[in-house]
């Protein structure tokens, strides 16, 4: 079996995030970038599929030169190769365009994606890649199990979970519960050291559709005052539940 997974390229949720050009570009300026946390998840179940049924497993990342580390992490972590897509990721769209073309170009049996990065939450990649590709699609994918040429995955629905019996080749949006975050891989030395050695091929874009242009970037608003209430003075707390928080 030859599985593929997507992995974006976000900013750490702990780092500081500013923009430029009068809030119209992101500012990368002391930013950490990791590995997308739902692509660490598919990514890690797609070490088990290497480890307990012998699949080979590559990686695919649209982006610059400045994300081959988090690429390299990948490779530490267990991928047998990877694959950069030398442009930058412009929207959900363009990068589904540019993945379904490596896709095609590799013959993969499973495409493994997260289904939303964390940065721009779109959620879009892996549906349209089913799309551009016409291969079978389970999306917000919590388990999944192979056997031969055949799947069968669980996913999150509203109010549950869905069974579901599809066939290779298949893209899944994968998310938390694929793996438990005690499941994902820390690389070790050893595993940093073959990443070096390891394939990275880089390719360049195809001529594809970009549908949306970003016009600025603005962040939250920020939170109010706390007005703290004496614990005796019930009746200001509900005075101020009325008339302000208006929720009583």
């Amino acid at each position: 079996m030859k599985i593929l997974v997507c992995i974006s390229n976000v900013p750490d949720t702990t780092s500081k995030i500013n923009f430029t050009d009068g809030d119209t570009k992101f500012d990368t300026n002391g930013v950490q970038f990791v590995i997308n946390p739902n692509d660490e998840f598919g990514l890690t179940r797609a070490m088990w599929f290497k480890e307990k049924q012998g699949a080979t497993v590559h990686v695919a990342t649209v982006g610059a030169a400045t994300t081959e580390p988090t690429i390299r992490k990948a490779l530490a972590i267990g991928a047998d190769e990877a694959i950069r897509v030398n442009a930058a990721p412009k929207d959900g769209l363009f990068v589904a365009q540019q993945l379904a073309e490596v896709i095609k170009n590799g013959g993969y049996d499973l495409v493994i994606a997260g289904k939303e990065s964390i940065d721009y939450n779109g959620g879009m990649v892996p549906g349209i890649l089913s799309a551009l590709l016409d291969m079978n699609f389970v999306n917000t994918c919590i388990n999944l199990e192979i056997d031969g040429n055949n799947a069968t995955a669980i996913r999150e629905i509203d109010g549950g979970k869905e069974t579901i019996s599809t066939s290779l080749p298949l893209i899944i949006g994968g998310q938390k519960g694929l793996v438990q975050e005690s499941d994902l891989k820390i690389p070790n030395m050893r595993g940093i050291m073959m990443a070096r050695q390891k394939k990275l091929t880089v390719v360049e874009p195809i001529d594809a559709v970009q549908a949306t242009t970003d016009i600025r970037f603005e962040k939250p608003a920020p939170k109010g005052a706390v007005k703290l209430v004496d614990p005796n003075n019930l009746d200001e707390l509900i005075n101020l539940l009325h008339t302000e928080a208006k929720v009583i």
